[in-house]
C-alpha cells in the first residue's frame, strides 16, 4: 500500500517541478526567441530618459529625451554626446525624426518642432499644433522618404476610434495632418488576441516607428508591453515581437542604418538607458 503522505508530497514535487519548467521556458521565449541583440551602448545619465533616436550618419545618432528641449548627438564609435543643441525649455518630448539639415520633434501633447539647420549656428525653430492634445499622448514620429511626409500614431485614444489607432501623415511643406490615416492599426486583430485590454485602446501603446529602408516595411515599437509589430507598406500586420523585459525595460526609440540595421532605444527604468543593435530572425 503506497504511504499517503509519501504520495502527497511527491505529486506537490511534480507539480512544482511542472510550474517552475514552465517558467523557465515562458522566460526563454520572452527574452530570447525571434531576435538576437548584437551590440550594446550604456548610455550617459543625460539620456536616462531617451525616448526618440534618428539616425545621422556612419556612428552617429540625434536622440531627445523627455525633459528637456535638447537634440542630443550620440557617437556610437567613442560612447559619448558629442554635441548638446537646445532648442526649447523643458518639456515632455518624444519623438525624432531628420530629413537633411531639418529635425522635427513631437512633443507628447502633439505640437510639432522644426529645428531648421539643426547642427548649425544658422539653426531656427518653428512650432505647429497639429491638432493631437495630451489626451492623444503623442509619442511616435518618422519620416518616410518614399511619401516626402511625416508620420505619427497616438500612444493612448484616438481621436475617431477607441478600437483604432491611425497612422498619420504630416505634411512637410504646410504641417498639416492628414483627415484620413494611411492605414489603421486595429485593436480587434487576432494577432493581439493575448494582449487585448477591456479598455480597447490600452492593447497597443505606440512609442515609437520607422520605415525600413530597404523594404518600406513600417516597424511600430512599444514601450508599455515591450512588443514590436511589422506592417507592409499598405498597412497589413505581417508580424509582431514579444520583447523581453529583460533586455528592452522600457523601449521608446528605434531607427535604421540606411543598409537596414536596426536600432532600439530604452529608457534606464531603474538600470542603464541603452542604444541595442538588434537582429530580428
Amino acid at each position: 500500500m503506497i504511504d499517503k503522505k509519501w504520495h502527497l508530497t511527491s505529486i506537490g514535487l511534480l507539480v512544482s517541478g511542472l510550474f517552475a519548467f514552465a517558467l523557465k521556458n515562458q522566460s526563454a521565449i520572452e527574452t530570447h526567441e525571434g531576435y538576437q541583440v548584437l551590440n550594446t551602448w550604456e548610455l550617459p545619465g543625460k539620456l536616462d530618459e531617451v525616448s526618440g533616436i534618428s539616425w545621422i550618419d556612419t556612428d552617429k545618432m540625434a536622440c531627445v529625451e523627455d525633459e528637456n528641449g535638447i537634440i542630443f548627438i550620440y557617437d556610437l564609435k567613442t560612447r559619448r554626446i558629442e554635441n548638446e543643441i537646445v532648442f526649447a525649455d523643458g518639456g515632455d518630448y518624444e519623438g525624432i525624426a531628420l530629413k537633411g539639415a531639418n529635425a522635427y520633434i513631437m512633443r507628447s501633447d502633439g505640437l510639432l518642432y522644426e529645428v531648421e539647420n539643426y547642427n548649425t549656428e544658422e539653426m531656427k525653430v518653428k512650432t505647429y499644433k497639429t491638432g493631437f492634445s495630451t489626451k492623444n499622448n503623442m509619442e511616435t514620429l518618422s519620416y518616410d522618404q518614399k511619401r516626402g511626409v511625416l508620420l505619427t500614431a497616438p500612444k493612448d485614444r484616438d481621436s475617431n476610434s477607441d478600437r483604432y489607432k491611425g497612422l498619420y501623415s504630416i505634411s512637410i511643406d504646410y504641417k498639416k495632418v492628414s483627415d484620413v490615416p494611411l492605414f489603421r492599426i486595429d485593436m480587434k486583430e487576432e494577432a493581439f488576441k493575448g494582449f487585448r485590454k477591456k479598455k480597447l485602446y490600452k492593447t497597443f501603446n505606440p512609442s515609437d516607428l520607422e520605415i525600413h529602408p530597404k523594404t518600406g516595411e513600417i516597424y511600430v515599437l512599444e514601450g508599455k508591453h515591450p512588443k514590436l509589430l511589422i506592417f507592409s507598406g499598405e498597412g497589413k500586420l505581417k508580424k509582431v515581437y514579444r520583447l523581453g523585459k529583460s533586455v528592452f525595460p522600457q523601449p521608446e526609440g528605434i531607427t535604421f542604418s540606411p543598409d537596414g540595421t536596426l536600432y532600439i532605444s530604452n529608457e534606464a527604468n531603474g538600470g542603464s538607458a541603452t542604444i541595442l543593435e538588434v537582429q530580428l530572425n
